[in-house]
């Protein structure tokens, strides 16, 4: 009976070694292309920022180089496979744990529009093209889509579904010369949602509301700025206001256009933040323009009067243009709009990342920006 029971063991061992198990999840690698930025990255391998910046030791989310390669941590091989073949994997594992629903095409072609996402991205989602979608829907300006907007998706016959989050924007496919974006119509303003009228969605975090068509990025490492009050960049908050929500005094000092801007401020620390976008264009010059107001106070009097901050570099500007742009700069003053603008060229049709960095190295009452009537024009 011992030897029988001895035989038993055995075989189930056996049969056990010969059971397929689950894919195993391991650390994939990513070449990063044109277009590509962290959250569209995350958005396709069902991560996170955090995630991918943590294992590649990244310092600074908001600016990644076309080529480089990443680590992209807990991937499975079938979903890489997915990803690199230009789909998008449906699978239990596909999406991260804070997914909260699907984006669906049905099979009438209608499309609602998810935080982040472009013309582009659902083209390549649903394999369709961007000129199909703008003619499908007489879209004046295929750059300006707003979330919870319903699009007709031509040649999209049979449902799909892509994973969403909560926090993080839809993916951007990557642009390739085979199939390029429609180019952005010569007009006055050729950014997404350039006064930040439209629509908005959180990032990450509740108190970052970020206008549609636009992305943000947070410096919370050391503040090792000489002079400075040292210590860590906090986290300002992000709010996209409306006239309603201000005192009927501010509505001239702070929107600068229409009847909405955005707000970023934080008290008691320094802080640094970035509001960029993407944008195809065709070749030729262009100006960039952005208007600000340093809401920078070094205390308030009582009755809530303000006292602007008058230390040198007390706050600081620059223009965002792909990996590089202008330095950083102090406004003409503080207290008041301001006018930075920034002229380039481009020498064959692209991509080109357009935006503001900001930051305050001084410990203040208030550090705040208010960000408003952004342009770009072409001039030639």
């Amino acid at each position: 009976m011992k030897t029988r029971s001895i035989y038993l063991v055995m075989v189930i061992v056996a049969l056990l070694l010969f059971i397929p198990l689950g894919i195993a999840r391991a650390d994939a690698t990513y070449v990063v292309q044109q277009g590509d930025t962290l959250s569209s990255i995350a958005r396709q391998y069902g991560t996170t920022v955090q995630a991918i910046v943590q294992a590649n030791n990244i310092e600074n989310a908001n600016f990644i180089t076309v080529g480089q390669v990443l680590i992209i941590p807990g991937t499975s091989g079938d979903f890489d496979a997915a990803i690199s073949d230009g789909g998008v994997s449906t699978d239990d594992n596909s999406s991260s744990g804070s997914g909260s629903g699907t984006a669906v095409v049905d099979s009438s072609g209608v499309y609602i529009i998810q935080p982040g996402d472009s013309l582009y991205s659902i083209a390549q989602r649903f394999g369709t093209t961007v000129d199909e979608i703008v003619a499908a829907n007489n879209l004046a300006n295929p750059n300006f889509i707003v979330s919870g907007q319903e699009i007709i998706v031509p040649g999209a016959t049979t449902t799909a579904e892509v994973p969403v989050t909560d926090n993080t924007p839809a993916p951007t496919a990557p642009v390739t010369e085979e199939t390029p974006p429609a180019p952005a119509p010569t007009s006055a303003n050729l950014l997404p949602n350039p006064s930040f009228e439209g629509d908005w969605y959180f990032y990450l975090y509740n108190e970052l509301q970020v206008p549609d068509g636009w992305q943000l990025a947070v410096d919370e490492g050391a503040n090792t700025l000489e002079p400075g009050s040292g210590g860590l960049f906090l986290r300002p908050e992000c709010r996209v206001v409306a006239k309603t929500q201000l005192p009927a005094f501010e509505h001239n000092l702070f929107v600068f256009n229409g009847e909405k801007t955005v707000k970023v401020f934080k008290g008691g620390a320094p802080t640094s933040f970035s509001l960029f976008t993407d944008v195809y264009l065709q070749p030729g010059t262009y100006r960039f323009t952005i208007n600000y107001f340093p809401d920078t106070v070094a205390a308030y009097q009582q009755g809530g009067d303000k006292i602007w901050a008058s230390q040198s570099l007390a706050a600081e500007v620059r223009i965002i243009h792909n990996d590089g742009g202008t330095g950083w700069s102090e406004p003409a003053s503080i207290g008041s709009r301001n006018t930075l603008s920034y002229q380039f060229t481009m020498t064959e049709a692209g991509s080109v990342r357009l935006g503001g960095s900001f930051r305050n190295r001084y410990v203040q009452a208030n550090n705040g920006w208010f960000l408003d009537d952004w342009s770009l024009e072409k001039i030639d």
